[in-house]
């Protein structure tokens, strides 16, 4: 009796095992067919997206969320950068997308250039446009992407009150190559010194103006901590000249000694924050505004309701709140990753 019993549990064991096989069998070839589909399916728009350049990590980063927004909804993105910031080359790329009638464009807007009247004449095309960090709202573009450059400064100076103790002299790099942004850095100045205003022995010794990319910021530095005005602290309103401050206050041994506040959440820039060498920094989440400038593209042709102007959350990191962020980051990086098997 015992006998048959085992006997016939062996022959069930056996028999839900090849169900098992059977039902995984099925599930793969039903998964290949999806992913095939997938692949293989006609994407639904061919958009086209103008960044400033090629060299700010914050770009990269923003290319990353618009090609997870591409991958979501079926969608191809042709991307166009700059090796450093040159409205001309903007401007050319703006008219190589209306002339092939693109369904849609995404561009950053430099303050020099005729970009009104492109955008303009990809409206009447009946090409939507939508503008991204840099706004043009005398033009008919349908939204615009960013964030409050006021609060950015704002922000700014407040870390720099809690890490100075309300007591520093200041030097500012901002990044204005050809006279670009000029509006939002002005913003982010206002910002800076409505926070200070209050605090008198916080004092903006002296601003200067970098070009396009890491170098320059790092000779600026040199030129901070050589000049005779006993300058403490450092604000940088863009990622590159962060990393760039950053770098060469590790060079000269000048950790501890200048406080710098900055722009930006590249891996980079947190390691600096990490060790102390970056106070904190102010960023938006330039994947998030990458992925939601795709989708409002796309909400756009099918005649969804857009709002005209889409402010994204700003994040203060400093060495507290850093955890947080890296937790959520590389859950994202996992996400990506893992995606990636399947294309």
């Amino acid at each position: 009796m015992f006998k048959k019993l085992v006997d016939f549990i062996n022959r069930q064991a056996i028999l839900i095992l090849i169900i098992a096989n059977i039902a995984a069998s099925l599930l793969l070839m039903y998964t290949k067919n999806d992913r095939e589909q997938t692949v293989f399916a006609k994407p639904l728009y061919h958009f086209y997206f103008i960044t400033q350049n090629s060299t700010d990590p914050f770009w990269r980063e923003v290319i990353m969320g618009a090609n997870k927004a591409a991958k979501d909804n079926n969608v191809v993105i042709e991307f166009c950068s700059p090796r450093f910031n040159d409205p001309k080359e903007q401007l050319k790329y703006l008219d190589i997308a209306i002339l092939s009638k693109v369904d849609g464009i995404i561009t950053h807007v430099p303050t020099t250039g005729d970009f009104t009247s492109l955008i303009d004449r990809a409206f009447f095309k009946g090409i939507p446009v939508i503008t991204f960090e840099n706004d043009d709202n005398k033009s008919k573009r349908y939204s615009f992407v960013g964030v409050n450059s006021f609060e950015v400064g704002k922000k700014a100076a407040e870390l720099m009150i809690k890490a100075t103790g309300g007591r520093a002299n200041i030097a500012i790099i901002t990044s204005n190559d050809l006279n670009q942004d000029l509006v939002e850095n002005n913003l982010k100045m206002n910002g800076f010194f409505s926070a200070i205003k209050d605090y008198p022995e916080m004092k903006v010794v002296k601003t200067y103006t970098s070009k396009m990319g890491i170098l320059s910021a790092e000779e600026i530095t040199q030129k901070i901590i050589d000049s005779q005005e006993k300058i403490n602290a450092i604000f940088t309103v863009s990622s590159a000249d962060t990393l760039g401050a950053a770098q060469l206050i590790v060079d000269r041994n000048k950790v501890g000694e200048i406080i710098l506040v900055g722009y930006g959440s590249s891996e980079e820039i947190i390691r600096y924050i990490d060790k102390e060498i970056i106070y904190g920094t102010i960023s938006s989440d330039p994947f998030q505004m990458g992925y939601e400038s795709v989708k409002a593209l796309i909400d756009i042709k099918s005649s969804k309701n857009v709002p005209y102007y889409i402010n994204t959350e700003l994040k203060v990191l400093t060495k507290e709140t850093i955890e947080e962020f890296k937790k959520k980051s590389n859950e994202k990086e996992k996400l990506l990753k893992w995606e990636s098997l399947y294309e």
